[in-house]
C-alpha cells in the first residue's frame, strides 16, 4: 500500500510518530539492561550469599519460563487494556523487581524476584508491535519495526560496559538500584506520552489523516471491541491459520540464533577457540554490531520495496529469508582457529539475524486487528521458547568440549526457519 503523501502538510516538521518511536525504543533498551544486569552482578552476588553453580542456573533460566508461560495472558491483557497501560503496569513493575533484587539475602528471595521480572516483562514486544502498527502507514512500518529491533543489539552491544562501570563503582546492589530507578522513572515518562493515535492530545489533524490512510490500524475503542479478543473457537482459528503458523515456526528458528549468541557465544570464544577474556571482551561485541546494521538495513529495505510498488511477499520476506540462509554461514567458524576468521564468520551470521528480525510486521499483516496483542503474544512466546530450548540443547552438544555440532545445530534450525517462510507462510497476498 503506498501512502498518499498529500495527507500530510509538507511544511508540518513534527512527527508525533517519530516520538512514540523513540519510547519505544528507550523502552527496549531499558528492558534488555534488566535482563542482563543480573549476569553482571551474579559472580559478586554469588559469594555474598553463597550461590552454588546450579542455583546459578536457575536463576538465569527463571526469567525464560515465566516469561513464556505468561505471553499468551499477556496478549490478552494487551487486547483488552491496550499499550499505554499495559506498558506503564509492565514497564512499572519489572522495575520493581529490579530495584527489590538490591535487598535479596537468599536464593530463594532472588528466584522470586527473576520471576517477578519475567512476569511483568511479558507484555514488552506484543506491546511494541501494537504501537508501532497503530502509529505508522503500512510502507514506513518495516522501517520502524528495524529501528526499534535495533535496540536490542544496540543496547547489548553498548550497554554493557555502563553497566560493568556502574557495578565497579557501587557494587551489584547499587547496580539493581540505579537500574531499578531508571526505569521506574520511564515508566511515568512513557505514560505520560503515549496514546493511540486517536486518542493523542500530541498528535496533529495531517499526521492523524496520514497515517490512517496508509494503513495504521485504527480501532474503536468500544465494549464490544473489547468484548472480541477472547480465546473463542472461532478466534483460535483465526490464530492458527497456515501463514500465522508458518511465522511461528519462523520466530523460534531466528530467535534461536539470538540466544546463541546471549549464552554460549563467550563460552564458545574462550573454550573452543582459546581467546582471552580481554580480546573475547572486545571482539564479541562486533557481531552484535553487525546484528544492528542488519536490523536496520532490512527496515529501510523492506520499505523501499514496498513503496516502489513491489508485492508484500517479495518486499517483507526477502531480507527475512535472506538473513536466515546468510545464518547458515555459522558453520563456517568450525573450519578455522583464526579469530579474525571466525568472528568474520559469526558477524555474518548474526547480521543475518538481524535482516530476519523485522517479523514483527508479519503479525501486523496476518493477524486480526481486534487479535494483535494475541497474537503478537503466541509469535512472541515461539521466540521465547528458543530461550528456553536452545541453550539447554547445546549444553548436552557441547558436554565433549566441542561447539562444531552446536554450530551445525544453529544452522539447521534457520534452514528449517527460511523453508517455512518460503513454503509455509507462502504468498500474503492470498488467504489460505
Amino acid at each position: 500500500m503506498n501512502t498518499p503523501q498529500n495527507l500530510e502538510h509538507p511544511k508540518s516538521k513534527f512527527k508525533m510518530r517519530y516520538v512514540i518511536l523513540a519510547l519505544v525504543f528507550i523502552n527496549i533498551v531499558i528492558n534488555y539492561m534488566d535482563r542482563t544486569n543480573v549476569s553482571i552482578a551474579m559472580p559478586e552476588l554469588a559469594k555474598e550469599i553463597g550461590l552454588s553453580t546450579v542455583q546459578q542456573g536457575l536463576i538465569f533460566s527463571a526469567f525464560g519460563w515465566i516469561y513464556a508461560a505468561m505471553q499468551v495472558p499477556g496478549g490478552l491483557m494487551l487486547d483488552k487494556y491496550g499499550s499505554r497501560i499495559m506498558y506503564f503496569i509492565s514497564l512499572f513493575g519489572w522495575s520493581l523487581m529490579t530495584l527489590f533484587q538490591a535487598s535479596i539475602h537468599s536464593f530463594g528471595q532472588l528466584l522470586g524476584l527473576r520471576l517477578g521480572v519475567g512476569f511483568f516483562e511479558a507484555p514488552v514486544m506484543p506491546a511494541n508491535n501494537r504501537a508501532i502498527s497503530y502509529w505508522f502507514p503500512e510502507d514506513e512500518r518495516g522501517t520502524a519495526i528495524g529501528i526499534y529491533s535495533s535496540a536490542q543489539f544496540l543496547g547489548l552491544a553498548f550497554s554493557m560496559p555502563i553497566l560493568y562501570a556502574i557495578h565497579n563503582s557501587i557494587g551489584w546492589r547499587g547496580l539493581f538500584i540505579v537500574t531499578g530507578i531508571i526505569g521506574i522513572v520511564w515508566s511515568f515518562v512513557w505514560y505520560i506520552l503515549y496514546s493511540d493515535p486517536q486518542k493523542s492530545k500530541w498528535v496533529s489533524q495531517q499526521e492523524l489523516a496520514f497515517i490512517q490512510a496508509g494503513g495504521a490500524i485504527f480501532e474503536e475503542d468500544t465494549p464490544q471491541e473489547k468484548q472480541k479478543a477472547k480465546l473463542t473457537k472461532d478466534n483460535l482459528k483465526n490464530l492458527f491459520t497456515k501463514k500465522l503458523v508458518g511465522i511461528y515456526i519462523g520466530q523460534f528458528a531466528i530467535s534461536g540464533t539470538f540466544w546463541f549468541f546471549l549464552t554460549w557465544f563467550p563460552s564458545y570464544l574462550t573454550e573452543e577457540k582459546g581467546l582471552s577474556l580481554s580480546k573475547t571482551g572486545f571482539l564479541s561485541s562486533i557481531p552484535y554490531l553487525a546484528a544492528f546494521v542488519g536490523v536496520i538495513l532490512a527496515g529501510i529495505v523492506s520499505d523501499k520495496l514496498t513503496q516502489k510498488g513491489f508485492s508484500k511477499s517479495m518486499s517483507r520476506k526477502i531480507p527475512v529469508i535472506t538473513g536466515l540462509l546468510l545464518t547458515l554461514l555459522i558453520m563456517g567458524a568450525n573450519y578455522t582457529s583464526n579469530p579474525y576468521l571466525i568472528i568474520t564468520f559469526m558477524s555474518i551470521a548474526f547480521f543475518g539475524n538481524g535482516l530476519a528480525t523485522i517479523t514483527w510486521v508479519f503479525v501486523t499483516l496476518l493477524a486480526p486487528s481486534n487479535l494483535l496483542g494475541l497474537a503478537g503474544g503466541i509469535f512472541n512466546l515461539c521466540g521465547a521458547l528458543s530461550s528456553i530450548v536452545i541453550p539447554i540443547v547445546i549444553g548436552f552438544l557441547v558436554a565433549n568440549g566441542n561447539f562444531s555440532s552446536a554450530l551445525i545445530f544453529i544452522a539447521v534450525i534457520a534452514l528449517l526457519g527460511a523453508c517455512s517462510y518460503i513454503f509455509v507462510v507462502g504468498k500474503l497476498e492470498t488467504e489460505e
